[in-house]
């Protein structure tokens, strides 16, 4: 028997004898259990009645467990899901769970895990259920945690616009100026919010690892491929895919990415079969793209493919009236997840923030309030805190030297410029294709740098 009261379970398993075991497993240890053999049926049944927990089998045919577990979100929500699998994987471990499943349990399951994880999800459950509801925080249109400056306001309009189109967007930027939050607000506004947001990080990780997560592969496609696994083009399937970084892939995977683009269809690895691509595309970069089609780093057709709808996110320099907000609302959110909800910046604090140049962007300037918050002991947050939290950091290169009379910001900046490209030609050991990787930017916007420089020669 469970050690809490029984609770009312939902088992969703297209194979009637998994099924069976597990309700009579469930309606042994004293829970309520329902077996259903489709995701279809899954959803009749919760539109007719209440339950405690849900327990889902991954692989299903039709509607399987992910676009289940989307769809349970609105139509069940703050009911533990459980996936259920014998393709368990760490991939689908943590795509599960990143999209809200309580637990994750694989296939022979035992009895004890099961009916552990059972028990566990229903305390869960219903202490979130204990918990006094909280009206939620009014949503906003656009980008509303990016700022409200003028860069910004264009940039929600665009995202507005784009949205409810089936484009291909480019999103481009700095690093850490929220172009994910951006391709997440295209996402939400779309016709398509209802299905899967799946983003892939293409910088992350090596070609050869890319190219199977984005598409999947067959077993047997390679040593190790045990099983089928679908990838992460498959698991968009009536949704959003986020290249993030797409500036980043090898021109094998371009080609194939160009095709997907085209044709709306790939294979996966090891594959024959052609699948059709039910997915809007949204793509970012923080890479000069023309440059290096300019260079044949990137493929010039499938930067137009890319390119339909381009939409900048400013640097947070550029925007500076957007810091105080941000910081103010990062406080806010960050200081209730730290079990911190009275904590608040005052205004001095603010003040210094602002005075800051934040070349990380959006994302350093959250990472850096959070910072605040947990070493901070009071409930306001000084600008003698800012200043310690400050001179904690570590210094990205040395003091600057102070401007000379007449010398204007640009000067400064021409001058920072100079000595990041010598230092990334130190570090290069003078090999220029290497360096300019090291900057960010491509070799011919490197070779006009040169040019420029009094004090470095120029391409010979």
């Amino acid at each position: 028997m469970s050690d809490i009261d029984g609770g009312r379970v939902l088992v969703v398993d297209d194979d009637r004898a998994v099924g069976t075991v597990l309700k009579g497993q469930l309606r042994q240890a004293g829970h309520d259990a329902v077996w259903v053999g489709s995701a279809k049926e899954a959803l009749e049944q919760v539109e007719a009645d209440a339950f405690d927990v849900i327990l889902t089998d991954l692989r299903m045919p039709g509607m399987d467990g992910m676009a289940l577990l989307e769809a349970l979100s609105s139509r069940a929500p703050g009911v533990p899901v459980i996936m259920l699998t014998a393709h368990a994987n760490v991939e689908n471990a943590v795509e599960a769970m990143k999209r809200g499943a309580a637990d994750f349990l694989s296939k022979p399951f035992d009895r004890d895990e099961v009916l552990f994880t059972v028990d566990k999800a229903l305390r869960r459950g219903r202490h979130v259920a204990a918990q006094p509801e909280k009206a939620p925080p009014p949503r906003e249109a656009g980008v509303p945690w990016l700022g409200d400056s003028e860069p910004m306001r264009e940039a929600a309009k665009l995202i507005a616009r784009a949205a409810k189109a089936t484009s291909t967007v480019l999103v481009r930027g700095e690093s850490g100026s929220g172009k994910e939050v951006a391709a997440r607000a295209i996402h939400a506004a779309s016709p398509r919010a209802d299905g899967p947001f799946v983003p892939v990080h293409c910088g992350a990780l090596p070609e050869n690892l890319l190219e199977s997560e984005l598409f999947g592969y067959e077993k047997g496609a390679f040593t190790g491929a045990t099983n089928r696994k679908p990838g992460r083009v498959e698991l968009a399937q009536g949704g959003t895919l986020f290249l993030d970084e797409i500036g980043d892939v090898s021109a094998s995977v371009q080609v194939k990415l160009l095709r997907l683009l085209q044709e709306k269809e790939y294979q996966r690895l090891g594959g024959t079969q052609s699948i059709t691509a039910d997915v809007r595309f949204v793509a970012a970069t923080h890479r000069d793209l023309e440059a290096m089609v300019e260079d044949e780093e990137f493929r010039e057709d499938l930067f137009y493919r890319l390119n339909v709808i381009p939409i900048f996110i400013a640097p947070l320099r550029d925007r500076r009236e957007d810091i105080a907000p941000l910081a103010e609302r990062f406080c806010e959110e960050l200081g209730a997840q730290n079990g911190r909800p009275d904590v608040r910046l005052d205004a001095a604090a603010v003040a210094r923030l602002e005075a800051q140049e934040w070349p990380g962007n959006v994302r350093e300037l959250s990472n850096f309030v959070e910072r605040l918050i947990v070493f901070t002991d009071g409930d306001r947050v000084t600008v003698e805190d800012v200043e310690r939290e400050l001179d904690r950091q570590p210094r990205r290169t040395s003091s600057p030297a102070p401007a000379a009379a007449g010398e204007t910001l640009g000067d400064r900046r021409e001058e920072a410029e100079r000595a990041a490209i010598r230092d990334a030609l130190d570090r290069a050991a003078g090999n220029r294709t290497k360096a300019a990787r090291l900057l960010g930017i491509s070799r011919r916007t490197l070779y006009n740098k040169l040019a420029e420089m009094e004090d470095v020669p120029p391409k010979g």
